[in-house]
């Protein structure tokens, strides 16, 4: 039986021709692209828009229109912001929940960086939030895609803007080289810079490039391999790990035993994305079994339908997830 079709119609005020093209897209792109992720029909006249599919489909469509007209008075839209207004959405629908995203009440994590807003998306990125702010050791494990170093710098940029810290301390492991960095040209900075360029690109969107430069000239900012933490004792700083999956049990164990006096660390990674060694076991699923229930310490785990990047990245992550079950279940 097919379900029940039903219309929605949209008035949107002030009738202003310049928001309503940059709403609609060229060619009417991003109504196209909201009626092909929610398979609903979108009719449109002037500042007047009609949009019909089963129940949920048709409120969840009206609600975009809304949310992307509102945007159209600070900012152009793209595909991409269509496709993250769409997944919030969707995840907000998900959680049978009327969650009003301007309520600090309902959303209080939310952190205003020097250039944008970071709101949380969805009940886990919430969460997340949530557990950086409340623990000092706040664990972010999940597939790619969900926010986890995202939302993880902005908690650093945050508690710095707030003078909580007085530095922020940027820490992955360079395993694709096997930590033996010395085959790539340059300087030890330029040979690690490709494996935090994911962390660089957060920081250049939330502070913008001269900013963070000029950070990273103080030393405000800092940015090291892991293979370069032994010893060290960090007070008064932000820490992150990125990329956690792929340190030994004796690197995690040696990262995590670096936080000082008036420290917090966010370690992020995706158990389901290991580079180490055949044979050698992850610090991150290590830490996991071992840190579990103690005090201080907040893990938030995310699935695939947390994923905010490209929808198809969200459709990728959970075949492999499928694939993995499937040989799970036959060996």
């Amino acid at each position: 039986m097919n379900a029940v079709q039903i219309s929605q119609d949209v008035v949107l005020e002030p009738a202003d021709n310049n928001r309503l093209a940059n709403l609609c897209g060229q060619f009417d792109e991003h109504l196209r692209q909201i009626e092909r992720r929610l398979n609903v029909n979108i009719a449109s006249r002037g500042n007047r828009f009609r949009v019909t599919g089963n129940e949920g489909a048709a409120k969840i469509g009206s609600t975009v229109i809304r949310s992307l007209f509102k945007l159209t008075g600070s900012e152009n839209l793209d595909p991409e912001r269509v496709h993250i207004c769409l997944q919030e959405s969707v995840m907000k629908d998900a959680e049978s929940a009327d969650f009003d995203a301007d309520s600090e009440e309902q959303n209080p994590y939310e952190i205003q960086t020097r250039r944008k807003l970071i709101r949380a998306r969805g009940a886990n990125q919430r969460a997340y939030m949530k557990s950086i702010h409340d623990h000092d050791l706040a664990f972010g494990i999940g597939p790619a895609g969900t926010g986890k170093t995202y939302l993880g710098i902005a908690g650093a940029i945050d508690a710095l803007e707030n003078e909580q810290v007085r530095r922020i301390v940027l820490v992955r492991p360079a395993v694709e080289a096997g930590e033996r960095l010395g085959f790539l040209p340059g300087d030890m900075s330029q040979k690690v810079d490709p494996y935090l360029r994911p962390m660089y690109d957060a920081l250049y969107d939330m502070l913008g490039a001269e900013q963070v430069l000029r950070l990273i000239e103080r030393n405000v900012i800092e940015v090291a391999p892991l293979a370069f933490m032994r010893g060290r004792s960090l007070n008064e700083a932000f820490v992150i790990l990125d990329e956690a999956q792929n340190t030994s049990v004796a690197q995690m164990k040696m990262f995590l035993t670096r936080i000082g006096f008036g420290s917090r660390a966010v370690v992020t990674g995706d158990i389901t994305q290991i580079d180490l060694p055949s044979g050698q076991q992850s610090g991150l699923k290590n830490a996991i079994d071992i840190l579990t229930g103690v005090k201080g310490i907040g893990f938030t785990y995310f699935t695939p339908g947390d994923v905010v990047r490209h929808q198809l990245v969200q459709r990728i992550v959970e075949a492999y997830e499928a694939d993995g079950r499937t040989k799970a279940d036959e060996s």
